[in-house]
């Protein structure tokens, strides 16, 4: 395990830096790591990582949610209002009604099927885009309008939408009739999630600031370590409730994180955000070199350009309706670009449920697998580099 660790951290930061030399996302060289030094292709990885993998990337995201909501005025966020929310879910939807629509026809599958290829692809990366808009938060890009902000609500939302209908349209795949008690577990999720978030936020608040006014002070790092500590146990929450009540542990996490920041001062938070900060540099490289290693390159090359076209057609499709979420706003057409750019990038969704319909036996199942792997491939460097590069050009920066 040592040596696969070493070699994930090592030859993920070296590549990272060669592709960020080279004026591109650091991610792709992690990915490309990952996909080299993954069971697909010279196998380096060891087992025991690879079984733990999915909660190392869960580990790697909740840091930077974490770091999101300490950044993240509610204030601004406020000030957006409907198109943050509409981007939760609008977006996603019409990626699976295109998906819905022309799968079939493109690769002789029925609706249902076509619909569950739509839910595992509909999901945009919150580990590609929010990192990316704490930057653009911290460097007062776009803030004034609340750009980075409204995005990354919604791309901390998408996830739980996209995941519960994944789980409806599988049911209906495997002969299951539509549980609408599914659906209805979106909003409460992220309602609920919400709710224990900010009471943990606001009781984490008093606890410092008791411990600060009896001369207890506590150190920042036992505070990081403190605030990990309870998220990870918002997102075993999660899981332990499950089938009994509808609860998203990321939000509460991230909801959490924003109570704090909206109630300390300025000084801790700040200093709370640098610290996780400098814990994102070890976790991105986990999370994406591990995200990698879940690709199988085989299925990329069975896709062809079919699977191309469909995905191109479906990213359309998703422009659309992201248009549809931010028409009527003060944006320009050039932060309206931006918005869609940002809501390209597939990664860790896909690569955690791409395989499950392949798994359940499904006789579609190594054509969604094979689609997913190549929507991780195309839109994940795609979406990374088009906000590296429009970030500064489409966005106004504050003054």
């Amino acid at each position: 395990m040592l040596t696969s660790l070493a070699l994930i951290f090592l030859v993920g930061l070296l590549t990272g830096s060669i592709f960020s030399r080279m004026n591109l996302p650091k991610i792709i060289g992690m990915l490309i790591t990952g996909i080299v030094l993954g069971p697909f292709a010279l196998d380096l990885l060891d087992p025991s990582v690879l079984s733990i993998s999915s909660e190392l990337r869960k580990m790697a995201l909740i840091i930077i949610l974490l770091k999101a909501g300490l950044s993240l005025d509610l204030a601004d966020l406020k000030k957006v209002g409907r198109p943050a929310i509409l981007m939760a879910f609008v977006p996603a939807t019409f990626e699976i009604l295109a998906y819905t629509m022309f799968a079939p026809k493109i690769f002789g599958i029925t609706r249902v099927e076509a619909a569950l290829m739509g839910s595992v692809l509909g999901a945009v990366s919150p580990a590609v885009v929010v990192p990316r808009m704490v930057e653009y938060m911290e460097q007062k890009v776009g803030t004034k309008k609340a750009i980075p902000q409204m995005i990354m609500a919604g791309a901390s939302c998408d996830d739980i939408f996209v995941i519960v209908l994944f789980t409806t349209f599988l049911g209906m795949a495997e002969g299951g009739a539509v549980n609408i008690k599914s659906l209805l577990n979106v909003p409460i999720s992220i309602i609920l999630g919400a709710v224990l978030g900010a009471a943990l936020g606001y009781a984490l608040y008093d606890y410092f600031e008791r411990a600060y006014e009896k001369k207890r002070y506590i150190r920042n790092s036992v505070k990081v370590i403190i605030l990990l500590g309870v998220s990870f146990l918002l997102v075993a929450v999660e899981g332990w409730l499950e089938g009994k009540v509808a609860v998203s542990g990321l939000i509460a996490v991230v909801s959490m994180a924003s109570v704090l920041k909206m109630k300390s001062t300025v000084f801790v938070s700040k200093r709370l955000s640098e610290k996780f900060g400098k814990l994102w540099i070890a976790a991105e490289v986990v999370l994406f070199v591990l995200v990698g290693a879940a690709v199988d390159i085989r299925y990329t090359l069975e896709a062809g350009l079919a699977a191309v076209f469909m995905i191109l057609i479906a990213l359309c499709i998703r422009a659309v309706g992201v248009a549809v979420c931010v028409a009527g706003t003060k944006l320009n057409a050039k932060e309206r670009a931006f918005c869609v750019i940002s809501y390209l990038p597939k990664a860790t969704v896909q690569a955690a449920i791409g395989s499950v319909p392949l798994t359940a036996g499904l006789p579609s199942g190594k054509i969604i697998l094979s689609v997913a792997v190549m929507a991780i491939i195309l839109t994940a460097p795609l979406g990374a580099i088009g906000m590296d590069y429009t970030h500064k050009k489409f966005l106004e920066r504050d003054v």
